[in-house]
Parts: C-alpha cells; structure tokens; sequence
C-alpha cells in the first residue's frame, strides 16, 4: 500500500508511531546526557506527555520502547528507572552512549576491548588469505598515516588509519567481522580523531602499523595475530597515559 492509498486510521498509526520514536529518542538524549543516571527514576506520563504534548498512550509506548532495549527498568508501585549501560540490550543506543556520553573513558577503555577481541582473530584469519594486492594497499596507507603525521593533518591520518584497519577486516574474509565493525565506525573515528591529536601516539602507532604489515607479509597468523595484539595494547596504554591520565576519577 502506498502512503498516498492511506486512510485516516493508518495515518493515525504512522503519526502515533513516530511521535513515539521522537519521545523515546529524546528521553534516551537526556539518559545519555546524564541528566537520568543508571539508577535514576525518570519523569512519569504525565509530565513526559506535557512536555512533548502528545498522548499518554504515546509516551507509555514510548517508554515500552526503551523496556523492551532494556534501557529502562519499571518496578510496579514504585516507577521507572534507568538501567545501567552494561544491560542495554541496543547496539545503536550503546553506541550513541559510547559516542556522545558522559562516561568518555569507560566507553573508550571499553571500545579498545572490543577491538582487541575482534581485531586480533582477523588479523590472524587475515594472514592466510590476504592477497598481494592488499599487502600493497596496507603499505599504501601506511605511507599516508606517515605524510600525514609528517604534515600535522589529524583527518587525514585517521582516514588512512581506518583505512587500514578496514583493509584488514575485509582481507580476513569473513562477512560477519564486517557486519560486526559495519555500526562502530563513527564511533571510532571519533576516538581515533581524539587519540591521535597527540603526536606521540601517531608516532607508537605508525610502527605498529609497520609491524602488522611485516607480520601479515609472513602469510604467519600467530605472528599476524601478536603484532594486532601488540598494536591493541599499545593503543589501550597510549589512551590512559596521554588521554585519561588528568581526568578525575
């Protein structure tokens, strides 16, 4: 059925649904702002719905919504609160957390553990299937992360950083890895953007990327999988002393 062929009842529905998608994403904005802290109650129906001025029905809809991604929990008789990040059931809205959040250096200690579980093992798979032609590529853009440390470009050191890393996850051949990375990389290019404002980090990540492209030469998956590994370590202490280290606990 197309829009146009649309009665007033469906388009009574289609209206009801995305009020309900703007309500519950403005309420996960102020969650994710921290105005509603894991453990916070938040407001009821009838001050969400004068807020938004739109039903109470939309707003239990709305809240059923963010129930449903666990990002919500209702206890009867008492009302509903906040859950805590680590029981979200939503990749989008953990990954809007982790993007535009207040708790910065949990999401980025956090994202760099997800890089080293799923980056290392395609490093490792990469090593057996990677063609000459991406070799080529990988020195490629390690050349341009060295022009572009070398010129002061942030933007362009981070893209050809990516670029790299996506080389690799492309050349391991497994079309789930890809579907995994596919959501995170507008996060990482904001946290790659914040880490690699500091030269010395561009620099430790420049010879690591040096030491990935040697190992994956090898055709080696152990030696491929401890050079990503080493990257990934380096990454994780370049970020707690250069980035995190004068932030309050």
């Amino acid at each position: 059925m197309s829009i146009r062929q649309l009665g007033d009842g469906e388009w009574g529905k289609l209206a009801r649904k995305s009020l309900v998608g703007v309500v519950a994403d403005e309420l996960l904005d102020r969650i994710i702002a921290g105005e509603f802290p894991p453990g916070a109650s938040v407001p009821g129906e009838l001050e969400l719905s004068a807020r938004h001025e739109v039903s109470r029905m939309t707003v239990r809809e709305a809240m059923k919504t963010l129930e449903a991604q666990q990002i919500l929990s209702v206890e009867r008789g008492r009302g509903t609160f906040v859950n805590p990040l680590s029981r979200w059931a939503s990749l989008e809205a953990v990954l809007r957390a982790a993007s535009e959040g207040e708790d910065d250096a949990a999401a980025a200690v956090q994202l760099i553990e997800l890089r080293r579980m799923l980056e290392t093992g395609a490093c490792e798979l990469a090593a057996g299937r990677i063609s000459d032609s991406d070799l080529t590529a990988l020195a490629g853009q390690l050349e341009l992360m060295r022009a572009a440390h070398d010129a002061h470009d942030v933007a362009a050191f981070v893209a050809a950083d990516l670029a790299f890393h996506d080389l690799i996850l492309r050349a391991a051949e497994n079309v789930f890895v890809a579907v995994l990375f596919a959501p995170l990389h507008r996060v990482l290019e904001k946290r790659r953007t914040q880490t690699s404002e500091v030269r010395e980090i561009q620099a430790h990540a420049i010879g690591h990327h040096q030491q990935i492209v040697e190992a994956l030469s090898t055709r080696d998956p152990h030696r491929a999988r401890d050079a990503m590994d080493a990257h990934m370590q380096q990454t994780l202490d370049d970020l707690k002393a250069y980035v995190l280290a004068d932030r309050p606990a």
